[in-house]
């Protein structure tokens, strides 16, 4: 008798529960999302991860960078922020064309004002 008690919970505890494991290999983003859901929904850690044949640490940090990436989101900020690195960029690039362009006419203005030429001449031959 306590054979045929053991034998359904055994298979479950292995996953035969009726839904398909999805034991092997790596898994995709939203075979990921749909365990990480199942987490946020009060499933147990441990039985999920022996259900799906994953370590529970590898669980947990799903669930991390899941509400992570969550947060992210919620600010929107993203593509804010790109526009704003990129006009960050244009206007640096702009100073250090302005601040060449200024040393090179500081330099011409001392060479003029102490009578020297304002460039070598080249020879023609």
């Amino acid at each position: 008798m306590s054979k045929d008690k053991r034998g359904p919970v055994v298979a479950q505890r292995a996953g035969a529960s009726g839904a398909t494991s999805g034991r092997g290999g790596r898994f995709s983003a939203p075979r990921k999302a749909q365990a990480v859901l199942r987490l946020l929904r009060g499933e147990d850690l441990e039985l999920l991860s022996r259900e799906l044949g994953v370590v529970a640490s590898t669980l947990s940090l799903w669930r991390e960078e899941f509400l992570a990436a969550g947060q992210v989101a919620l600010k929107g900020k993203t593509g804010k922020a790109n526009a704003r690195d990129e006009q960050i960029g244009r206007l640096k690039k702009k100073v250090g064309e302005l601040t060449m362009e200024n040393e090179l006419l500081q330099e011409k203005a001392q060479r003029l004002e102490a009578g020297l030429p304002l460039a070598r001449r080249r020879s023609r031959r």
